[in-house]
């Protein structure tokens, strides 16, 4: 069975509204072990929606959309799935007395415009709401069947579960699961990865592994697919041992989990405290590591010491070296480190100093240019990063973060074993 995901709405093509019904839906069709080829996205237009609708008859099995089944007249789905069915519209009893009902039961007058929510195409399926007052509709459109929901999340949700998957089942997605899962490696660029990950993104490979980048972050995602999520997790378990095993030192995470939850999860092995001095990054890196519930044994806090002044009253940074090499040097750096560790008495000191921009930079220290230190008690360390001139001001803070999250990890990973 081959679907596609139809979300209605000028909200969502005009930017004003997010589409989150159909990521979930994907996740929910996966589940239940029906493949999603199409997404398509288009406002409240007639023609567009019965454009869209047809499109979808002749390229997939499975066709759900989420919006349009309003009062309002820009509430289009159920006119346009009836002209692309050849079929009129039709009022429905059961689903009028339900929403009069659903209208009486929160003490309000049902509009007369709320009668077209119980129109339905000739010879469709009423897909029951219990928690608004649009119905959906299941109807079958040559060879292929629609389900047509409201746009309303958590309406959507709970008709998908109640009234589409149990359909589902029963016209051909029973009997096959999809898992994925998603490693996440940070440290390396995207096509430099892809290099040494030829074998495992081939086209036709089994399980199918693709690869996307967020954030600097890079992710490998795995799908496999079997009659039951146990045998879909047992053909997808060796090539995931294959990923951790060729890029061991460079993956930070599972699922959601990045850098910071990686950096966290070393404190908690090796018992280490961390407390960071952050110039250019203004606590980001701070609020990437609070961000995590049960941090603070580990992250006694931090200081953002963006001036000169900061730096030297706050963490001792010697005047000398702020005149003699600057703020952005690995002079300063070093010195932010040390401070910074000493005053918030932690194992580790981390400083980050450089210049974001979009103003600030010279030809000898141009925008892009980071500096980190790290300082424990027994060794100082060093690292320039050039994130680029042309790179965004959130951008170079954020990968600065990252990286200096990143190296610590890597730190404590090759000091402890």
């Amino acid at each position: 069975m081959k679907a596609e995901i139809i979300s209605i709405g000028s909200e969502i093509t005009s930017g004003q509204s997010l589409d989150t019904n159909s990521q979930w839906l994907s996740r929910g069709l996966s589940a239940i072990g029906v493949p999603v080829h199409f997404h398509t996205t288009l406002g409240d237009d007639l023609e567009e929606n019965i454009e869209a609708f047809r499109i979808a008859s002749r390229r997939a099995d499975l066709v759900l959309s989420t919006g349009g089944l309003g009062p309002t007249q820009d509430d289009l789905t159920r006119e346009a799935l009836a002209i692309v069915g050849g079929v009129p519209l039709v009022e429905d009893a059961a689903s009028l007395a339900a929403i009069a009902e659903m209208f009486a039961r929160r003490n309000r007058v049902m509009a007369e415009r709320n009668r077209v929510q119980a129109l339905f195409p000739q010879g469709a399926e009423v897909l029951p709401n219990r928690v608004g007052t649009a119905p959906g509709i299941w109807m079958k459109v040559g060879n292929s069947t629609f389900g047509c929901m409201p746009g309303v999340p958590s309406e959507m949700r709970i008709m998908f579960e109640e009234q589409v998957a149990p359909r589902l089942r029963g016209i051909g997605g029973q009997g096959r699961v999809i898992v994925h899962r998603k490693i996440n490696l940070f440290g390396r660029g995207e096509s430099e990865l892809e290099a040494d990950a030829m074998d495992l993104t081939a086209r036709g490979r089994h399980p199918e592994v693709g690869i996307t980048a967020h954030d600097a972050t890079i992710s490998f995602r795995v799908t496999a697919e079997g009659t039951s999520e146990a045998e879909a997790l047992r053909a997808i378990e060796p090539t995931i041992a294959l990923i951790r095993e060729r890029f061991a030192e460079l993956i930070v995470g599972e699922g959601t989990e990045d850098v910071a939850e990686a950096l966290v999860a070393q404190l908690v092995r090796t018992n280490s405290t961390l407390a960071v001095a952050e110039s250019c990054t203004g606590g980001l890196i701070a609020h990437l590591i609070t961000a995590l519930p049960g941090v603070s044994p580990y992250f006694p806090g931090g200081v953002v010491s963006y001036a000169n002044e900061v730096k030297e009253s706050i963490l001792g940074v010697p005047r000398e070296l702020l005149e003699a090499y600057g703020a952005v040097s690995e002079e300063v750096a070093i010195a932010m480190a040390k401070g910074v560790r000493e005053r918030l008495g932690a194992r580790i000191g981390l400083s980050v100093t450089g210049i974001a921009g979009p103003t600030g930079g010279t030809p000898t220290k141009p925008v892009g240019l980071v500096y980190l230190g790290l300082a424990t008690a027994d060794r100082v360390q060093t690292r320039r990063l050039d994130i680029g001139p042309d790179q965004p001001r959130d951008t170079i803070q954020r990968r600065a973060a990252k990286q200096a999250i990143n190296w610590v990890r890597l730190n404590l990973l090759r000091e402890n074993g």
